[in-house]
Formats: C-alpha cells, structure tokens, sequence
C-alpha cells in the first residue's frame, strides 16, 4: 500500500488530541490517512489545532469533550463513528499530584485514580460496541504501572489499573477482533510536564536512571500508538508497550514533597 495511505477508510477518536501525545497521535494516523477526531477541551485550542493540521495538509474534526464525563464521551464516539463505525480510539489523559503517601485525603486519592482508569473504560464501554467486525483500542498508560514511584501513589494505582483493564478487555473482547493494548510513555515533554524539563535538577534525577540519556518526545510515544493503531499489530492484543529510553531498568526517583 502507497505511503501515506496505510489507514485510509479508517475512521479514529484520540481523547486528548488537540496537545502533547495526542496531537503528535493525531498527526501520525491522519497523515497515514485515517479520517481523526479529537475530542477534548478548549474550542479555541481544538480550532487552533485543526487549522495547524489543515496548514499541514491533514483534516480532522473535532469535538468538545470532557473525559470525565460519561455524556462527552458518548458523544465523541457518535462524531468519531459518525454512527456507522469507529475502528482506532486512543486515549491519553491522566495525571497525579506529588504527595506522600499517607498525606492523601480519601477522597481526593480515588479521585485522582480515578482521573486515570474512568476515561479510558468509559472510552472502551462506548467505542467497542462501534467497532464491527475489527479495530484497535489504545490506552495511554505509564511506567508508573510496573515500578514503585516514591511520591506518587494515587498515579500508580490508576495507571496500574488502566492496564489491569487492557489485560481483561483484551481477553474478552478478541472474540470479537477487538484489540487491546497500551503504551507506557517514561518521562516525555509535554504541557504538563514543562516544568520538569526546566529543572535541570529534577531532569538529572531522572536521567541518571535511565539507559538512554534523553527525555522523551510527543512523537516517541505516537509512534507506539500508531504501531497498536494499524494493520502491522493486528495479531497484537492484551500488551503493554514501554518506550521510556530504559528507565524501568533501573529505578523512579524519588518524588516526595518535603514533609512539615
């Protein structure tokens, strides 16, 4: 098949598509000519977004979504699948707060595992049953899901659970050619994560631990996606995709705050 033709007919939702990961995600699939909707927040940002791809000679739509909210979601896979079919939906959104870990309050450390592992079912609950016949569903996890992180508790325990839900959806849902996997992103520069490629301090922490002496990039990470998103992984499901320069060959620095 012709360059740039890899995934035309297909149709893709990326939740978090307009920034970081998702964007360059975005990108990749469209310039392999998949038909991609971003769903995520901010109409002016998600417009800016389309016109810098339109620039580029790539069209997506778009849709305002937020990923906590069952609605948004249902509703970004009806655009995506324009009713008919949905055959690649990516998701990327998560995050954490530094804290020690019995500084949590209760409520606030299930919330915040929840911002982990409730976007990516809810995705899954609506775009599978759209998925007829075959299609490719990718959760965006973290090697915070195989190794201690010191500092980060609420964000290991939703990205493990993010892939605890890969491995049992991937196993159900092979009967029906739907395949499930994940990408394990290292430390990767993205908006959230400006701050800790500013600090020269923090970014040596990090990089002492890790095989290849770098940060990642959006794209580094887009490339896994898009490898779980197409035909070359279609015997590829239940998995759990590292790209993090080795860093789980070693260890996650410690990310405690001082404690009073």
């Amino acid at each position: 098949m012709a360059t740039g033709s890899t995934l035309a007919g297909t149709r893709a939702v990326v939740v978090g598509g307009s920034s970081g990961i998702g964007l360059a995600t975005t990108r990749l699939l469209a310039a392999d000519g998949c038909r991609v909707t971003i769903a995520a927040r901010g109409e002016e940002r998600m417009t800016s977004v389309v016109a810098l791809l339109a620039a580029e000679g790539l069209s997506v739509a778009w849709v305002s979504c937020d990923t906590m909210v069952e609605e948004d979601i249902a509703r970004a896979v009806e655009v995506a699948s324009e009713g008919k079919r949905l055959d690649i939906a990516v998701t990327v959104p998560g995050g954490g707060t530094p804290m020690n870990v019995l500084d949590y309050e209760c409520d606030a450390f299930s919330a915040e595992v929840d911002k982990n592992v409730r976007p990516v079912y809810m995705l899954l609950h609506y775009a599978a049953p759209m998925m007829t016949n075959c299609g490719s569903f990718v959760a965006v996890s973290s090697t915070a899901a195989v190794f201690s992180t010191r500092g980060l508790a609420s964000y290991r325990a939703g990205k493990a659970a993010v892939d605890a839900l890969v491995d049992v959806a991937a196993d159900e849902l092979g009967e029906r050619n739907i395949r499930v996997n994940s990408v394990r992103p290292g430390l990767t520069r993205t908006d959230s994560t400006a701050r800790m490629f500013e600090s020269p301090e923090l970014l040596s922490r990090f990089l002492e631990q890790q095989a290849i002496d770098r940060g990642g990039e959006a794209d580094d990470i887009a490339h896994a996606i898009r490898y779980f998103a197409g035909p070359e992984s279609s015997w590829v499901t239940g998995q759990h995709l590292t790209v993090d320069g080795g860093h789980t060959l070693r260890a996650m620095p410690d990310m405690r705050p001082p404690r009073p």
